[in-house]
């Protein structure tokens, strides 16, 4: 191993982790990142947050489950397609409530996935051909009458339902501090890291759900929940989403080949030595509370958040497909990272690493 380099163990989700990180790429992004934190850093995240979410902050206060389904499988469906065009269907067509899930279920449908969670797996309804698992029984079956985007979404919703129903005991909340509390010991370097796994891991089991949009959600809730609930929003804190703004960001600068550490966008950005593993390596050198002090000083989520706000059209509109020809290596002579930036060409790195992965 370089000298250069230094491996951290870490305790996940029950999981020895060994993260490699090489101190020169990593001094590298870090400098590079903590620019675009100055520049497009939001100091207000977390007020934002729960000025915009107090329903969800009422709703974790009353336990209210019904309230807090309803909006996380709406969050799931932001995915795999653009935030206007989801949320234009969904108030177009309906959006799926607790309420209409519990009230199908009572009717005792006969087929034998819709029996408990763990019978739900293997569902595959497919909306266009109206086909699933149990033909003999999609002509009674409730889950296609929902009129959801696509047929994934009918079946995440029901998946969601029946985990809450059945792991959570109808309880969201409550499952959630048991737990977090039982992942919080002991309170090393680790801690925040177990309790993030402690929850992203059994709902990673939840049919359709991404890293990415569960992340997302899981960093709102957290966050959003009333500032006297310190390990909630210490845990929504670590939240990371990448998406591919974030992902072509770290492609384009030359932080993945810096770190021997180049992928294709997808899964991989959540595996160990990924996307969210380099950006949470970053977080750690950068001190949050800078930007304001009633953050805490190691602030993934708000470094995260600063890269998309950087790159994205509703952001700074910096680094982006619609701004850089990525046949070639970006050209903005504006763009005030530039002197610390490799200029990655996006697209031929994506044909190389195609070309490797086939």
């Amino acid at each position: 191993m370089s000298t250069t380099s230094r491996l951290e163990r870490q305790r996940l989700g029950g999981k020895a982790h060994t993260r490699v990180i090489d101190r020169s790429a990593l001094d590298h992004a870090t400098r590079l990142i903590h620019r675009v934190c100055c520049l497009a850093g939001e100091p207000d995240l977390i007020d934002e947050v729960r000025t915009d979410n107090g329903a969800i902050r009422s709703a974790i206060k009353q336990r209210d489950t019904p309230a807090l389904f309803d909006w996380l499988v709406a969050m799931l469906s932001y995915q795999g397609i653009s935030d206007q065009v989801a949320h234009d269907y969904m108030d177009q067509h309906g959006r799926v409530t607790w309420q209409a899930i519990e009230r199908d279920l009572a009717n005792n449908p006969s087929c034998p996935k819709l029996q408990s969670y763990w019978q739900f797996h293997g569902c595959r309804y497919h909306k266009t051909s109206r086909t699933c698992a149990e033909p003999d029984h999609i002509t009674d079956c409730p889950l296609p009458t929902h009129p959801l985007r696509n047929g994934r979404l009918n079946q995440t919703a029901y998946s969601l339902y029946l985990f809450i129903r059945d792991i959570t005991d109808n309880d969201l909340v409550g499952w959630i501090e048991t737990q977090l509390t039982s992942a919080a010991a002991p309170a090393d370097h680790g801690r925040h890291a177990r309790m993030r796994h402690a929850l992203l891991d059994p709902l990673r089991h939840v049919y359709g759900v991404s890293d990415k949009v569960l992340s997302m959600a899981l960093s709102v809730l957290l966050l959003a929940a009333a500032r006297k609930m310190k390990s909630w929003a210490g845990v929504g804190a670590g939240m990371i989403a990448i998406d591919t703004l974030v992902h072509n960001f770290l492609v384009r600068t030359g932080i993945l080949r810096r770190f021997n550490a180049d992928h294709l966008y997808g899964p991989a950005c959540y595996r160990p030595n990924g996307c969210a593993d380099i950006i949470e390596a970053v977080a750690e050198q950068i001190d949050a509370s800078q930007f304001n002090p009633r953050f805490p000083k190691t602030f993934p989520r708000f470094v995260q958040h600063g890269i998309w706000r950087y790159c994205a059209d509703n952001g700074l509109d910096v680094c982006n497909g619609n701004r850089i020809n990525d046949d070639a290596r970006c050209d903005n002579l504006y763009c005030q990272v530039r002197p610390v930036c490799d200029r990655v060409a996006l697209r031929s790195n994506v044909k190389r690493l195609g070309r490797v992965i086939s």
